[in-house]
């Protein structure tokens, strides 16, 4: 006859056991789900990737848009509505001297998404702009930070709604709306903005158009490249720690860019395949990045890019590989240790502003020459960035 205690013991294992059945049903249910939602999403792809990003326009979506358009030391440039009519905003920083120098070349930068324009004073980028070379002769260049709007992204948590970028609708075309498969696509309204403040800029100040340059921070610098890769007056861009613009995480709509026409929904026509582009990211970065930053080196690489992808250490060293212990999925969706992902986080976190002379230097030597494309690369008032592209 069994013990009072072995009775217990037998009560409580047969309650784990049925806990772990529980579990692994929830678990089933729950991969199903996803699997559904990934097949439903993958219904809504397009010609141009996913959907645009649905903006929230809610109570605290919009206070934490309004406390963020501000320009700590700048100039506030907006409001202009976009195509969906928000309100854009834009921090623009010059030189104290600006009016009598020569044409300055432009750099724009992108912020992080969870952040806003005013995040470029922790890159060390404001502080450069009387100095910082990037043109052949005097220093000096025009800082803008255009500021992105509160949408929803493909990251995961609490990111996943949040001021930044939408990098997933890749509706670039310099032409504004297109016509595909018997719809009409309209313009990424936030490449739209950016154009409309770097007009805004080109009609205010004296610039060297052929020295537009872009730069960007984590979801902008994902931005930074698809909207460089994309417009032919960019001469260049150089941007720290950004996903693939074109597949990575959780996005279900992926693409593989192409310099010519697709041919499918699973392509993107890129019109600047050849910028000139220089990719700084960690070894070990958030959400196990840095794989899925080579696979896109590779792939712009394929197009006949130029693309100078720099990994570097904790210390801000330069190195040959990532870190395998922080992720090895080229989609950056792999299984990560906890360790690991707060030091991606940390790292991710932490502009290498002691790389920021290699940047500009990288743009520097790549100007836009367009003595030979003049109609079809140069910028100029407003309006002209889309009229010189047709």
């Amino acid at each position: 006859m069994a013990s009072t205690s072995e009775k217990l013991i037998g009560k409580t294992n047969s309650q784990k056991d049925c806990l772990r059945h529980r579990l692994a049903t929830s678990i089933a249910l729950m991969v199903a789900l996803l699997v559904s939602l990934n097949a439903f999403a993958g219904t809504r792809c397009s010609p141009f990737g996913d959907p645009p990003a649905k903006v929230d326009r809610g109570w605290f979506a919009s206070f934490v848009t309004a406390r963020n358009s501000v320009c700590l030391g700048g100039t506030l440039l907006g409001p202009w509505a976009d195509g969906n009519g928000d309100s854009r905003y834009a921090c623009l920083y010059e030189p104290a001297d600006a009016a009598e120098r020569e044409p300055l070349p432009i750099l724009v930068f992108l912020h992080p998404s969870e952040t806003s324009a005013y995040s470029v004073i922790l890159t060390g980028l404001v502080g450069l702009t009387d100095k910082g070379v990037l043109g052949e002769r005097n220093p000096g260049f025009i800082l803008l930070a255009p500021q992105g709007r509160y949408t929803t992204h493909l990251y995961p948590g609490y990111d996943s709604n949040a001021l930044g970028w939408d990098n997933w609708y890749r509706q670039l075309s310099p032409a504004g709306a297109v016509a595909a498969g018997g719809a009409t696509y309209d313009e990424n309204a936030d490449a739209a903005s950016i154009d409309h403040f770097v007009d805004e800029t080109i009609a205010k100040a004296k610039v060297d158009r052929q020295r537009i340059y872009v730069t960007g921070w984590s979801n902008g610098a994902a931005m930074a490249l698809l909207y460089a890769l994309n417009r032919p007056w960019v001469a260049a861009a150089a941007v720290y720690s950004a996903p693939d613009p074109f597949s990575a995480l959780f996005d279900v709509c992926t693409q593989t860019p192409v310099a010519a026409a697709p041919a499918g929904d699973g392509q993107a026509h890129v019109f600047n395949p050849r910028v000139p582009l220089m990719h700084v990211h960690n070894d070990c970065d958030i959400g196990g990045i840095c794989p899925n930053g080579k696979r896109f080196a590779a792939r712009v690489r394929a197009l006949g890019g130029n693309v100078e992808d720099v990994i570097i250490d904790s210390s801000g060293l330069r190195v040959p590989s990532c870190d395998d212990s922080c992720g090895t999925d080229e989609m950056a969706d792999g299984q990560i240790g906890t360790v690991a992902s707060f030091r991606g986080l940390a790292r991710h976190m932490r502009w290498p502003t002691q790389w920021n002379e290699w940047m500009l230097d990288f743009l520097r030597q790549h100007p836009l020459h367009i003595a030979n494309d003049r109609a079809k690369r140069e910028p100029g008032a407003t309006l002209s960035l889309r009229q010189n592209s047709n």
